[in-house]
């Protein structure tokens, strides 16, 4: 019994001293090919004429070497719908074996990419010619086969690697809502009279090869990619972000995640330069943060993924929408023909909304949270400050992008984050006052797990 127990003893030895984590990366080019609608801004009043950077899709493929796995896949888009992301994971389960849990999908949110099916569906898909409408749905479809095919190849590259975190930091993302108007915010900032709540860490993971060298670079901030308005096709600040860092780190590949920056912009902007400038700046950020002693992160990984039952207020009478069908904003008359499409093909509208929320539990100091939609600031400053853990990585416009999520502080306060923009997304009401304190709650609980 002794000798059996001893035996058994030196093989989960020999597994543990076997087991290392492996790495995986990948990307493709998913510029669209055709001069098809842009997505982000409603005054737009044609397609794309231009490719001023190209756009990407990226996949991380994440082991732990003991049987727990997960794939970061970043994009270049202002966001993706539910229905995008739902098929998209069917098939990454089907020819990948990936479970849901596995997988976050994360949108920088730059200005400056294509329409993906119907995200902000009133802004956009519902309110263009069947032309328009067939490419972008045409456009979503070449989409989803670029990424299985990435991750794909992430999960085929995959190899053992040594991976370090960090935190970095970069100021120039500005509370939008507290700082107007906006061209007062170079003066402001030069006096240090900014105000309002903004989060400007710069969280930052690499992978290293058994020569070391870098592999992969993964960062987040939060702030809209909202520096450029043109009509060329351009990643914006995270585009030239990542770009950089592919330059200073020849062989690596560069993956960002837009963290709660719903209610935080660029300022100033509207420049090229300017957007080459911020993303110049977090890359820097970046490198000097791999340049500073960055901690080893242990190898295990816990992956969890809900979809929270996030309550409306108080909906719409059909009576309601068909008044809003007369309105003198096209957009409004969109959603409104939206919504009556819905009460007829479900008998009536849904009373809350399947709202994602994963948490990602990378070795025992960080926790890594995908919050789907433009998540304001507020959810981050009150995970980092409740969590006990040393690092609260939030991640906002993950897997579902269905409009902006408000605080009840900014709820209260009304305006476009606060629920103006609601139209523009097809949400047909408000968010209950309740929408908040139900994510955090639910989020606390995936955490505890």
């Amino acid at each position: 019994m002794k000798a059996l127990l001893i035996t058994f003893i030196g093989l989960l030895l020999s597994v543990s001293a076997s087991a290392e984590r492996l790495v995986g990366a990948a990307k493709t080019v998913i510029t669209s090919e055709k001069p098809m609608w842009m997505a982000g801004y409603g005054g737009r009043t044609a397609p794309a004429d231009g490719t001023e950077t190209d756009l990407f899709a990226k996949a991380l493929f994440l082991d732990d070497g003991s049987g727990n796995s997960g794939v970061v896949v970043t994009l270049d888009l202002v966001g993706i719908d539910r229905a995008f992301s739902l098929d998209l994971c069917e098939r990454l389960e089907k020819e990948h074996g990936l479970d849901r849990e596995q997988i976050a999908l994360c949108s920088s949110h730059t200005h400056s990419g294509p329409v993906v099916g119907t995200n902000l569906g009133p802004l956009h898909f519902y309110s263009v010619d069947p032309t328009q409408q067939k490419l972008i749905e045409g456009y979503a479809e070449i989409l989803k086969d670029k990424i299985v095919g990435i991750v794909g190849e992430a999960i085929g590259a995959k190899m053992p690697a040594r991976v370090q975190t960090g935190n970095g930091r970069s100021t120039f993302a500005v509370n939008r809502r507290n700082n107007k108007p906006y061209d007062e915010v170079p003066d402001k900032r030069a006096r240090g009279l900014l105000v309002g709540p903004v989060d400007h860490d710069v969280p930052v993971l690499t992978a290293r090869n058994a020569d070391d060298e870098l592999v992969a670079i993964l960062f987040g901030y939060a702030c809209h990619a909202t520096v450029l308005g043109l009509n060329q096709w351009n990643g914006d600040y995270p585009g030239y972000a990542q770009a950089a860092l592919e330059e200073t780190y020849p062989g690596a590949t560069a993956f960002f995640w837009a963290g709660c920056g719903g209610d935080q912009n660029p300022l100033p902007r509207k420049e090229l330069r300017l957007a080459k400038k911020y993303g110049d700046e977090l890359a820097e950020a970046v490198i000097e943060t791999i340049d500073a002693p960055m901690p080893e992160l242990e190898s295990s990984l816990a992956v969890s993924f809900v979809e929270l039952e996030a309550s409306l207020a108080g909906l719409p009478t059909k009576d309601e929408i068909l008044i809003n069908t007369k309105s003198l904003n096209r957009f409004e008359i969109a959603r409104a023909n939206y919504l009556l499409r819905e009460i007829e093909l479900n008998g009536g509208l849904e009373e809350y909304y399947p709202y994602p929320i994963g948490v990602w539990k990378l070795g025992s100091k960080i926790d890594f949270v995908f919050l789907g939609g433009e998540v304001v600031v507020d959810y981050a400053l009150r995970l980092k400050r409740e969590n006990t853990n040393p690092d609260t990585w939030v991640a906002g416009y993950s897997n579902d992008v269905m409009a902006y999520i408000p605080s009840l502080r900014v709820l209260k306060e009304g305006g476009y984050e606060g629920g103006d923009s609601n139209v523009y997304y097809g949400l047909p009401t408000l968010w209950d006052e309740s929408i908040k304190e139900a994510i955090i709650e639910e989020t606390g609980k995936l955490i505890g797990k």
